[in-house]
Order: structure tokens, then C-alpha cells, then sequence
């Protein structure tokens, strides 16, 4: 009995161990592939909801891999199933598919020089967050598992979701469109898996945590409204201009001086304001918008209260009169707990362990949240930055100079393969 039982361990070890060299191989022969994927991606980017010709492409090679294509999801959003035949779990993979309004400067041969109209002008596009690379990198595993499909069981959902930046104003879409169009029901989601490149992570390592990884996010619009007078006798009219400079500095105070600021980190921007005509003129009104990060629920709750309170009392205090609106957002990124652990030996059979790390939350967002809120989820971040270059010195996301080194994908890939054939080993 017991050297049946040894013979049955080993044969369970060396099945284990052929699977794993059956993703390392196939990985490796899809990867220049995945490069030319990403370069021709890169080069014709399409902003959030307008991404036609990225779902086309996306829709053809998943049709030339024998998948069942859905197009039209969430505006321009594609799925991809493949389906094993066998009884198993339903397993999303998830990739966005949408660039920034960002006039690229990467000396690339295949660097962006789109244009597309935005907010009413005409700018640069460009891929300058990654997407790009989540395509390629997911199309990569669609290929490597559809060449493996008798080892698998159950079924994978590709995921390929427009608008992770933001929809239009005025438009729905991303995520939340699908699950609101009810694409996790249609096919049966049971799990997803998402991941993101990183230009300041090292090629070949990733980076994970389990709870909350990205903050959530909420945009906010101020507006002051004031008195108009002559720039010269300012004590005729209500300054808009001087009350919200007093309420920019008012709401950096909530942060430094009245969150607890060791139990999770928040930050609050004002990026734009907006108001005046001339030099000798102060205006009647003045707009202000802002970004908020938190990662805590209650604390998401307090701040925007806060606030609320901050910038009504400054106004009360100057005569002015002000409005307040904060959006819904996304919420916190979370990595459920159970599933993060169980998973953790796939991303270091991808990267290896020492090669997998631990990180610490940032205050970026994601809109993978909403699936994360509706089924359990695991998000984890990818290296793309070159060997050579220090951290700080890799240029940021969304940023003209934003560099991917495309060795890096080939862990994405792996990554990938190895979370759906192990869940489903699991399941």
C-alpha cells in the first residue's frame, strides 16, 4: 500500500511538474508575439470609450485562437471564452484596453502619434499607463492556455474592459458598466485575477498585498462663487480667488494635522482651478477640482466630511458662498485574504519566490475594484522598468516619457497562466 501510495505522489509531482514546464515553454515561444501585439497597440492608442480599432484587433485575435468572441460589452469592451468542456470553475482574467490623453515622448520607433478630440480639444494620444501591455500580455496567456486546453477544466473569461481611466463626462462605462450590464452573471465569474506593469518595478519581479492595494478615489468640484468688483477696490466685492486659496491650504490641513495618519494613508488634490478674465478684474466665481484618496472606508467617510465642513466655513467666514459636489468613484482595490494566500505559490512559480514581494499600498486607484467587490479578486503588479535605470529615475504613469521595458511581459504572461491552471488543480 505504501509504495503504491509513493508511486502516486510521484506521479502527481512529475504531472505537476510537466504542467509547469508546459507554461514556461509555451510562454517563451508566444512571447515575440506578445511584443509585436503590445508595439501595435502602443502606436494606435484610442482614449476610454472610443476604442474601436483596439477591440477589433483584440476580437480577431481571440477569434483566430477558436474562443467564443463577445464585442459591444460596455460600449466597446471585448470577452473571450474558452471553454474546456469539462466541469470546473469560471475563471475572469481581466486586462484594460484604454490610453490617456498624453502627448507621447518616447524615442520608440513605434511611439504614439494619435489624436483624438477630448473634453472639446484635439490632443495627443497616448498608452501611457500600460494598457498597452495588459493586452498583449493577456492575449499571450489566451494563447498559451488555448494550447494547453486539455489540461485545463472548467472555463476562463478573458476580460478585455474599456475605460478603466474614466469615462466621458456624461457617459457610463468601465467595470462598473459591466457588471451593471451583468457580464460576471452571464458567464459565471467566480473569481478574477487582474494584474498591472509597473515602470518602477524591476523587470521580472511583482508585487502584492493582501487587503486593500489601491486606494479608492473620488474627483470633487468646488465651486466658489464671490462678488465681482474692479481689482482695485477689492473691499467692494467678495474675493472668490483669495477664499479659495484659503481653502486649498485649509483642506491639506485634514491630512496633515486630522487624519490618523498611521492606520492608512489619504491624500487630497486640488489639480485645476479655474476663474478671472484680466488682471484688473477680480471675478465673480472661481472652480476648483480635486482628487481624493483613501483607503479606508470609514476614514473615505470622515474626510469628505470634513471636507464639506472645511470649505462651507471658510466661505461662511469671507461672505462668499460655495458648492460642493464629490463623485461616487471607485472604491478601495482589495485583495481578498483567502485567495490571495492560496495563490501566492503561482506568482512564484512565475517570478520566484524572492522575486515576489510584499508591498505597501498606493494611493493610485483602479476600477478592477468593482469586480473585486462582487467576487473574490487578486490584483498584483508586474515589473517593467529596465535593470539599468534606478527607481526614481523611471519616468511615472502617465507622464509623456512613460517606458516599458517588453521583457517584463513574458512574467504577466506566465503569471496568468499558472493563477487559472492552478485554481483550477485547486477547484
Amino acid at each position: 500500500m505504501r509504495n503504491i501510495i509513493l508511486c502516486l505522489l510521484l506521479w502527481q509531482f512529475g504531472h505537476a511538474q510537466e504542467k509547469n514546464v508546459t507554461i514556461e515553454a509555451l510562454a517563451a515561444e508566444v512571447e515575440s508575439q506578445v511584443i509585436a501585439w503590445r508595439r501595435h497597440f502602443h502606436e494606435f492608442p484610442e482614449l476610454s470609450n472610443r476604442e474601436y480599432k483596439t477591440a477589433e484587433k483584440i476580437a480577431s485575435v481571440l477569434t483566430e485562437l477558436g474562443l467564443q468572441v463577445e464585442t459591444g460589452v460596455a460600449h466597446t469592451g471585448v470577452v473571450g471564452l474558452l471553454d474546456t468542456g469539462r466541469p470546473g470553475p469560471v475563471i475572469g482574467l481581466r486586462a484594460d484596453i484604454d490610453g490617456l490623453p498624453v502627448v507621447e515622448r518616447t524615442p520608440v520607433p513605434f511611439a504614439s502619434k494619435q489624436k483624438e478630440e477630448f473634453l472639446g480639444e484635439k490632443v495627443g494620444v497616448m498608452h501611457a499607463c500600460g494598457h498597452d501591455t495588459h493586452i498583449a500580455m493577456m492575449l499571450g496567456a489566451a494563447k498559451v492556455m488555448t494550447q494547453m486546453k486539455d489540461q485545463l477544466k472548467g472555463k476562463v473569461v478573458f476580460v478585455f474592459q474599456p475605460a478603466e481611466e474614466g469615462a466621458p463626462p456624461g457617459e457610463e462605462g468601465g467595470a462598473e458598466l459591466m457588471i451593471k450590464e451583468g457580464m460576471l452573471d452571464k458567464y459565471g465569474i467566480e473569481v478574477m485575477f487582474g494584474q498591472h506593469i509597473s515602470s518602477g518595478l524591476d523587470v521580472g519581479k511583482i508585487r502584492y498585498k493582501l487587503g486593500g492595494i489601491m486606494a479608492a478615489v473620488n474627483s470633487m468640484k468646488i465651486t466658489v462663487k464671490g462678488k465681482q468688483t474692479h481689482g482695485s477696490r477689492p473691499w467692494a466685492g467678495v474675493d472668490p480667488i483669495t477664499v479659495s486659496a484659503q481653502m486649498i491650504l485649509g483642506l491639506q490641513t485634514i491630512v496633515s494635522r486630522q487624519m490618523e495618519l498611521t492606520k492608512e494613508a489619504c491624500v487630497i488634490t486640488i489639480g485645476k482651478i479655474k476663474g478671472g478674465f484680466r488682471s484688473n478684474i477680480i471675478p465673480e466665481e472661481v472652480e476648483m477640482l480635486g482628487t481624493i484618496r483613501t483607503l479606508d472606508k470609514d476614514m473615505q467617510k470622515d474626510i469628505h466630511e470634513r471636507i464639506r465642513n472645511t470649505v462651507k466655513h471658510i466661505a461662511a467666514a469671507s461672505g462668499a458662498e460655495v458648492e460642493i459636489e464629490i463623485d461616487k468613484g471607485y472604491p478601495i482595490t482589495f485583495n481578498n485574504h483567502t485567495l490571495t494566500k492560496k495563490m501566492l505559490p503561482s506568482l512564484y512559480k512565475a517570478a520566484g519566490e524572492d522575486k515576489v514581494i510584499v508591498m505597501n499600498p498606493t494611493t493610485g486607484a483602479e476600477d478592477f475594484s468593482f469586480f473585486a467587490q462582487e467576487v473574490p479578486g487578486l490584483y498584483f503588479f508586474v515589473g517593467g522598468k529596465p535593470l539599468d535605470i534606478a527607481e526614481l529615475d523611471a519616468a511615472p504613469h502617465h507622464t509623456p516619457d512613460f517606458y516599458i521595458d517588453e521583457s517584463g511581459m513574458l512574467t504577466g504572461v506566465k503569471t496568468m497562466a499558472y493563477l487559472t491552471l492552478d485554481y483550477m488543480s485547486q477547484h
